[in-house]
């Protein structure tokens, strides 16, 4: 009878034992971690559909409009004229940015 009182109070510790240590892990690294990557993932999301924009716009922009050969944008960028006399370039998010023709730089050779 000893015998089993003894062994049922050792599962009865193992069982108390096992209970905190399972409340006692601290879960917000894990989350810490899930928001992280998510934000990465995010965040490269982001930068490939502005480069598809980008990419997408100057092919069109290439096709539809003509390109000023003499000139260029703030950073080198290419300048289109649309049917209506517009000077555009593309940013990097694949907007077109409309400028005065005042505003263009002329290309370095």
């Amino acid at each position: 009878m000893k015998k089993v009182i003894a062994a049922a109070l050792f599962v009865a510790a193992l069982f108390v034992a096992g209970q905190a240590d399972a409340q006692s892990k601290d879960t917000t690294s894990f989350k810490t971690k899930v928001h992280k990557t998510t934000k990465q993932v995010g965040d490269a999301a982001t930068k490939i559909g502005h480069k598809t924009s980008e990419i997408a716009v100057k092919g069109a922009s290439t096709i539809v409009d003509k390109q000023y050969k003499d000139k260029c944008g703030p950073n080198g960028e290419t300048i289109y004229i649309n049917s209506h006399s517009e000077y555009y370039y593309v940013d990097k998010k694949g907007h077109k940015v409309y400028l005065k023709e005042s505003e263009l730089k002329d290309k370095k050779m």
